[in-house]
């Protein structure tokens, strides 16, 4: 069923230090590899480098509940002072506070669409005030809520900044109630009278890794879709015989059969369905069973890997057809290189520069994880993630089937076939 090429060429044979000094030779390699490299360094790091400084618009909560009487000579509760003072001076845009009251803080850390809330609580200026009598009982405290489901760093990040505006806050108080005694000891203990405490805003489980399983499963649905694809693109011009099958010293091609380019590439689109229903399957049996990932919505969670997992190979087909060799290239700055920075699974989009934060409009893994995310954490609420993530689905798949077949109908209508058909 196969021709064998010849074990040996006749004439003479070529040595390779021959072929070595030949500037050609090196040229495309050469420049390829070059520009790879600068470009996934450049991509990488300079994604990662200076979260803090690139903060832009990073969703954090104001929660007021502070109902005391405001102390002698002001107007307004000490809760109220704090919060206008932390707004006031966060004029860099670096931070977007929102003030929530509790039920709405802690339906948007459920959501995920905060990274966490800074909560003053009611009896704030009470106790405050309690502070230069004898009627002081506990330290006022300010209260930290965190938001593991949006990543360990995103979530550090926003603990770092309520601590600091916290602090700051307790400094100012600090001045105001010292100037009112001249004992030295009274005025060292009010220097910073507020505690400051660190909660869980929404817990998630145990085996989450940290907020980090929804960006590492979706790291493996997309693998799967691109190596998948990438397989069977090869596999199938291999056994149609348009390609040359080579495993160790076995060389050999297959009887080349007289099909078109977008028959073809409507049979590596099957193909990748079909295989795609195995891989994530098994992605599930691994992670799940094997490993013990907290998930929930097991129902949900497969379907939307399978349907993700298929717009990636489907994407991978149509830029195979369109660009040929190269295509495998493409489709791995499309699918990996820009899309590992701009997910905003690491590293918040919000603490990356604009070029990422503008990739993360559109790039897959970003919609892709914010669906996954969706469902392992936030109970699949279509607020926080899951409707996006599908609509890019559906769009990803129109764009692949649009893109991938109107340049194959457009290459057989020139007449230009792939290569010239070999005999059986």
């Amino acid at each position: 069923m196969t021709s064998a090429i010849p074990p040996h060429t006749p004439g003479p044979q070529v040595r390779a230090r021959t072929l070595v000094r030949k500037p050609k030779l090196w040229l495309v390699p050469t420049v390829l590899s070059a520009l790879v490299a600068v470009g996934l360094s450049l991509l990488y790091m300079g994604g990662i480098l200076n979260p803090n400084d690139n903060l832009h618009r990073l969703p954090v909560a104001l929660v007021d509940e502070d109902r005391g009487t405001p102390l002698p000579g002001q107007r307004e509760p000490l809760g109220k002072q704090i919060t206008d003072r932390i707004v006031a001076g966060s004029s860099d845009d670096s931070v977007h506070w929102r003030r929530l009251d509790r039920a709405q803080a802690q339906d948007a850390l459920a959501s995920g669409e905060i990274f966490g809330a800074l909560v003053v609580p009611e009896d704030f200026t009470a106790s405050v005030a309690a502070l230069t009598t004898n009627r002081a009982t506990v330290r006022p405290t300010i209260t930290v809520l965190t938001n593991p489901g949006l990543g360990s760093l995103g979530s550090s990040i926003t603990a770092q900044i309520n601590q600091s505006a916290a602090h700051q806050a307790s400094l100012a108080i600090g001045k105001q109630l010292a100037a009112g005694t001249d004992v030295p000891t009274t005025r060292l203990l009010l220097a910073d009278p507020v505690a400051v405490t660190t909660q869980v805003g929404h817990p998630i489980g145990r085996h989450s890794g940290l907020g980090l399983t929804a960006f590492y499963y979706t790291l493996l649905l997309v693998l799967g879709g691109f190596i998948g694809g990438n397989l069977v693109n090869s596999g199938v011009d291999t056994s149609l015989g348009y390609a040359d099958s080579e495993i160790g010293p076995w060389h050999s091609r297959y009887p080349t059969v007289p099909i078109d380019r977008t028959q073809t590439l409507v049979l590596k689109m099957l193909m990748t369905a079909g295989i795609s229903l195995l891989t994530t399957t098994l992605v599930m049996v691994a992670t799940i069973t094997v490993l013990g990932m907290d998930a929930s919505h097991l129902p949900m969670l497969w379907l939307f890997s399978y349907c993700a997992t298929v717009a990636v190979g489907l994407g991978v087909q149509a830029i195979n057809a369109a660009f040929g060799g190269i295509g495998q290239l493409v489709s791995m700055f499309v699918f990996i290189a820009l899309a590992l920075p701009s997910s905003g699974a690491t590293v918040p989009l919000e603490a990356t520069p604009g070029f990422f934060r503008f990739l993360g409009l559109f790039e897959p893994m970003h919609q892709l994880g914010a669906g996954v995310r969706s469902i392992l954490y936030f109970d699949a609420r279509a607020d926080a993630g899951l409707a996006r993530g599908w609509i890019m689905i559906a769009v990803g798949t129109a764009l692949a089937l649009a893109f991938g077949f109107a340049m194959t109908r457009y290459y057989d209508r020139r007449g230009l076939r792939r290569l010239t058909p070999q005999p059986a």
